[in-house]
């Protein structure tokens, strides 16, 4: 199976140690390419200088999160929209609001999202987007800047059908993860993830975040890879009924045709 990693912070610090080993990983498993999340300025930066030493391979989203939404300033805004021209960059974002954590205030979590959507707009680039406990705020938002925008993916999506339906009737893609394989918390996504249609689907570890709870044997490591994408597949490819074949089939077009990656380098 040739996979595609839409979602992996792979410039996070965790990774600093091992990120050579960890792409080495990620390719032995399949997964022939990866988006490299931006989240702050900073991390946007440092996710384009990874997809410019990894081409083809590896390409970067360029944003704020809802949790650094303070940090995006109207002084910083023109940097921010700079760095999503760059070639390696093929999404706005990530880019929403997070009402859990509530780590930055909401009126500037809103506001900082708008800015980004209108970012996306001006560069022709889809949005990777963030929402946990925002859903009316973030819809009523992205509803109306939706006709500026050339396409978008709920990215991490572990919500229930309302939510699914409404991103679905805006055009959306959506993007699990491994909260699928947790017993615990993930149940309900099992029976939601039917109502996906095949062409809206994609996959993503949220690396080094959400480790699937039913890899075995267990890593002594609690951090997330993309290595670890095929018992997203499994899973994902069970609650659906369908091969993990089937499903790595058409997440890795759609990722493909979303994110405009081009070829692969590999046969």
């Amino acid at each position: 199976m040739q996979l595609i990693d839409i979602g992996a912070n792979l410039a996070h610090d965790s990774f600093d140690g091992d990120r050579d080993a960890v792409m080495q990983r990620a390719a032995k498993a399949g997964v022939v390419q990866m988006v490299v999340t931006g989240s702050s300025v900073d991390a946007t930066q440092r996710a384009i200088e990874l997809s410019r030493a990894h081409p083809g391979v590896l390409f970067a989203t360029a944003g704020v999160h809802p949790h650094h939404a303070a940090d995006l300033t109207l002084e910083a805004l023109p940097a921010l929209q700079e760095l999503a021209r760059d070639p390696s960059v093929v999404a706005a974002g990530e880019c929403g609001l997070d009402y859990f954590r509530d780590f930055s205030p909401r009126d500037l979590q809103r506001r900082a999202f708008a800015w980004q959507l209108e970012i996306a707009a001006k560069t022709g680039k889809p949005v990777f987007l963030h929402q946990r406990d925002a859903h009316d705020d973030f819809i009523a938002i992205l509803r109306e800047h939706r006709s500026g925008l050339v396409g978008g993916v709920a990215h991490c999506f572990t919500a229930g059908e309302k939510e699914r339906d409404a991103y679905l009737e805006l055009g959306l893609a959506i993007g699990i993860t491994g909260w699928i394989n947790d017993e615990r918390r993930g149940q309900h996504l099992r029976d939601v993830v039917r109502g996906i249609p095949a062409d809206k689907l994609m996959i993503e570890t949220d690396a080094p975040y959400l480790l699937p709870r039913d890899i075995r044997p267990s890593p002594k490591s609690r951090r997330n890879e993309p290595a670890f994408l095929p018992w997203v597949v499994r899973a994902l490819a069970a609650a659906r009924g369908e091969t993990p074949e089937a499903v790595a089939t058409c997440t890795t077009a759609n990722a493909q045709a979303f994110f405009k990656m081009g070829t692969f380098l590999v046969s």
